[in-house]
């Protein structure tokens, strides 16, 4: 509190009066104030997330059309693990410079995803649906009053070290990655099968290693022989040549779902220019591929 008096240039018992009344105006406590200080119910924390959310969209008309201001203008993207993602992002950055925006990009699991999203703390995020995993993450991003907007479909792939053994084949079936570790990215205390962001996540892998870092999954792949399975969409300008993507064989136990990857936006909220101009860096690069 006595911090955000500061900055709003206001004596901390005005602002604690303000909150207080705008309490009793919405009919419900923000915060619970004990000896220690104040923390927030969780009535307070979902009216600050809407709060929040109002305040973006008055930001992003204040860019739009109000007079210019020396506050530098922010942009977040969340993702799962994408090579492509950053890429995009790379593009994104070098249009606008670092001097007047600040920029951030959060490689991480499913679920903060979804969750960045919502809260807002990143415009767009990034991630995939499938067959498999659709109408529970669907059923997420409705309660995150979030829209689902396709960029791409892909079939799975199987990620290699270009010195794998396999790495000669011109495609590769389940069995033959039995000998192998399979990495796969971590999902948190809360995760489930939905939520990973591999295809066939409810396979039972006799070997398998968790990680949540991107770089740390290609040096497993070269120090261990492990694979990852995957879109099949690498930037070798960001992840070099040293890697390689052979399409995965399907068999009646192990089919090959569709990926249907995509960006997440907030439902009927008004995107900012810098997350237009990421959006079409993305839909260029996956044109690209295909």
């Amino acid at each position: 509190m006595n911090k955000a008096s500061e900055i709003l240039f206001i004596s901390q018992p005005t602002l604690t009066s303000s909150i207080r009344e705008l309490e009793r105006e919405i009919g419900t406590s923000i915060f619970l104030r004990t000896g220690r200080g104040v923390v927030q119910t969780n009535e307070g924390a979902d009216f600050l997330m809407y709060a929040r959310q109002v305040y973006q969209q008055y930001e992003l008309l204040q860019q739009k059309y109000g007079e210019k201001g020396n506050a530098k203008r922010k942009f977040g993207v969340s993702t799962q693990h994408y090579s492509f993602a950053v890429k995009a992002f790379v593009e994104t950055v070098k249009q606008f410079g670092t001097l007047q925006f600040e920029f951030a990009i959060r490689e991480t699991k499913t679920l903060e995803v979804i969750n960045d999203v919502g809260n807002l703390k990143s415009e767009v995020g990034i991630l995939y649906l499938s067959s498999y995993n659709n109408k529970i993450i669907n059923k997420m991003l409705r309660e995150n009053g979030l829209e689902f907007h396709k960029l791409i479909d892909c079939n799975a792939y199987v990620y290699l070290y270009k010195e794998h053994p396999l790495v000669n084949e011109e495609s590769i079936g389940m069995e033959q990655l039995r000998d192998y570790p399979c990495l796969s990215f971590e999902q948190g205390d809360k995760s489930s099968f939905y939520l990973a962001e591999e295809i066939l996540s409810d396979n039972e892998y006799e070997r398998i290693i968790k990680t949540n870092d991107r770089a740390t999954v290609l040096n497993l792949m070269k120090g261990l022989n492990g694979y990852t399975l995957c879109s099949g969409i690498i930037c070798e300008e960001l992840n070099g040549d040293d890697y390689l993507a052979i399409p995965f064989r399907e068999d009646e136990t192990n089919q090959n779902s569709i990926m249907e990857i995509g960006y997440i936006i907030k439902k009927g909220g008004l995107l900012s220019q810098i997350a237009k101009v990421y959006i079409s860096e993305l839909e260029v690069y996956l044109e690209g591929t295909k």
